[in-house]
């Protein structure tokens, strides 16, 4: 009997990193009566994870659950950021309808149109949020017009099309219908998602058909699957069979040990769900993200959602440098596979191959943000290892090399625009449309290489003087543009082992910029800065002074050394060059050349001048 749950509604909330989704989530919260009166709340509580809090950034998704006027909201709140995509477009499966959230002075972002496709593409009914109503630049009629542009390019069908729009301001609180007027709450948001998202249907009498989304872990029950029931019903105790929709022969049986429904922030025991629950199960070995949960007479798997492939690689090896071992709990490159391996369970974008040498591992991602988080979380696990530079993956097709190509989208003031557009088409990038916002800024589109980006960054913010804005998102691969000019400078080498001192330090600053700062052990090979000109620079940090007993007048003023640049592990991987690594453990990031014997980099140097 086909049933519809008009008592749930299960919604993902999308958008472009930084448009607020999170903070939405939080009103959402607070205003469904999550939350006791006088609880105290963090902001952005969705964010739970470390790094999540730290970089003001969503990593992971999430789920949530809030009771309005008894009807259940599942909410799931996605990443923003175009490296976590893949997160977004497997939980898409467990909903039947997306908030579509836009900046009201921003307007449609990369990351919007990326996410959004993937909503249209599973026909899923949205509603248009116009959030930061409260910015003095907000415009939100022009962008409601952006938002109905992009549906239209992206053949969005005539129901798509005719979708509400919601003005918010999730900083204070309000939701509204009309643009010209202030909300008092979020009531208008709660009354559109009930009656615009359909509620779930499915066949109750139908044999158990359950997709696993994600996947969540805990040490004392194990791994837990996430999913969203689609017929049928389970049950605690009950005996069910694990299938898997692109290999057949993994079929397995198990028995459902706990079930739980989303409350709130918290996970609520129940004995029994159905059709159009969200929920979690635990006591399932093995279960992995794209398993059907299915009646043990009626194996059927569900197909699972075509997850974007990687686009940048860099290798993962054991930390071979003099002060291996050291500063690491996890340092084996058992440790580290091991690791690398588990994480595939829960990040479906990720890929780990193993090479001829049984030390060194090749990782492959959706960008470089997507690695340096888990190169991030790992080393804050106790993990100890190097990595090398990333690299574009390249694809051969018809007989040519392909690359993998990215949109850009630059918002700068005016001034900086120039030299943005010059140093990008230095990296092949082409600019595709310039426009002009309010208050003297420039939107600039380009189309460039990934690996025209690398190293870019940083360089972008220094140019920009920190106003400029970038983002990026994967627009497809297409023929190889030629080659790129890496690096500019050489790095300044250390040229023995040893502890850096302030005399060793200032005379090697006039060659270019120190990385470190006086007491800092290094080792013969270790990049201790960057050199003014091209070409690498071996450097004696750790030389003293000669000591005499003549003193003349000013020689012993105390020595002055400019304040070294800290790199961050981003700005580290931006860096190196192709012969170089970054030694990642817990307390420390170092930069080292491969070769860390100078006469041994000369001759090999000359080997590849020679060919």
């Amino acid at each position: 009997m086909e049933k519809t749950r008009e008592d749930i509604r299960n919604i993902a909330i999308i958008a472009h990193v930084d448009h607020g989704k999170t903070s939405l989530v939080d009103q959402l919260l607070r205003q469904g009566g999550v939350f006791r009166e006088n609880q105290q709340i963090e902001d952005r509580v969705m964010d739970s994870n470390e790094l999540e809090r730290e970089r003001g950034i969503t990593i992971l998704s999430k789920n949530t659950a809030i009771l309005h006027n008894n009807i259940k909201i599942n909410i799931i709140d996605t990443p923003g950021h175009a490296d976590f995509g893949g997160e977004v477009e497997r939980v898409l499966k467990m909903v039947d309808g997306v908030l579509l959230l836009v900046d009201a002075f921003e307007g449609p972002m990369p990351q919007t149109k990326f996410v959004l496709k993937k909503a249209l593409d599973l026909e899923l009914p949205g509603i248009v949020v116009v959030n930061k109503m409260d910015r003095p630049d907000a415009r939100p009629m022009e962008v409601v017009d952006e938002v109905l542009d992009l549906l239209i390019e992206l053949d969005a069908n005539d129901a798509q099309l005719d979708c509400p729009y919601i003005y918010t301001s999730a900083r204070d609180g309000w939701a509204s219908v009309d643009a010209d007027q202030i909300g008092t709450s979020m009531e208008p948001l709660f009354d559109a998602i009930v009656k615009y998202i359909p509620a779930p249907r499915g066949d109750m009498d139908e044999p158990l058909q359950m997709l696993i989304s994600t996947i969540d872990y805990n040490d004392y029950v194990g791994r837990i699957g996430i999913g969203k029931i689609e017929r049928g019903t389970i049950e605690v105790n009950q005996h069910v069979v694990l299938c898997n929709s692109k290999d057949e022969s993994q079929e397995q049986e198990a028995v459902i040990t706990s079930l739980y429904t989303f409350n709130g922030l918290n996970r609520k025991s129940v004995d029994k769900a159905e059709v159009g629950d969200i929920i979690a199960i635990s006591g399932i070995e093995g279960i992995n993200i794209g398993d059907t949960i299915c009646h043990i007479d009626h194996p059927q798997p569900l197909p699972f959602v075509q997850i974007s492939e990687p686009t940048v690689s860099m290798f993962f090896s054991v930390n071979d440098s003099p002060f291996a071992g050291t500063e690491g709990k996890y340092v084996t490159s058992r440790n580290i596979r091991e690791r690398l391996f588990r994480e595939l369970k829960t990040d479906v974008s990720l890929r780990v191959e193993e090479t001829d040498s049984p030390d060194t591992f090749k990782v492959s991602g959706r960008g470089e943000l997507h690695l340096s988080i888990l190169i991030e979380t790992m080393r804050r696990q106790g993990y100890e290892f190097q990595v090398s530079k990333p690299t574009v993956i390249y694809k051969e097709i018809d007989g040519k090399r392909h690359e993998p190509m990215e949109r850009v989208v630059v918002d700068t003031p005016e001034q900086f625009s120039g030299v943005v557009i010059e140093k990008l088409g230095r990296r092949k990038g082409e600019l595709v449309s310039m426009n002009t916002l309010r208050g003297g800024s420039v939107r600039l589109e380009f189309s460039i290489p990934s690996r025209g980006l690398f190293g870019y960054r940083s360089e972008f913010m220094t140019d920009t003087k920190g106003e400029g804005i970038l983002n990026t998102i994967f627009d497809g691969y297409t023929p190889y543009k030629g080659d790129i000019p890496s690096r500019q400078q050489g790095a300044l080498v250390a040229f023995e082992d040893g502890e850096a001192v302030t005399y060793g330090l200032y005379n090697a600053q006039e060659r270019g910029v120190i990385f470190i700062e006086p007491g800092t052990k290094v080792y013969k090979g270790m990049i201790v800065g960057q050199s003014s000109r091209p070409g690498d620079i071996d450097v004696n940090v750790c030389k003293r002074k000669h000591v005499t007993n003549m003193r003349a007048a000013g020689s012993d003023e105390a020595l002055r050394l400019v304040p070294p640049r800290k790199l961050s592990l981003e700005e580290a991987l931006e860096f190196i060059a192709d012969d170089e690594l970054v030694e990642i453990t817990p307390k420390n990031i170092r930069l080292r050349k491969t070769t860390l014997d100078a006469a041994e980099r000369k001759r090999i140097q000359s080997k590849k001048a020679r060919k």
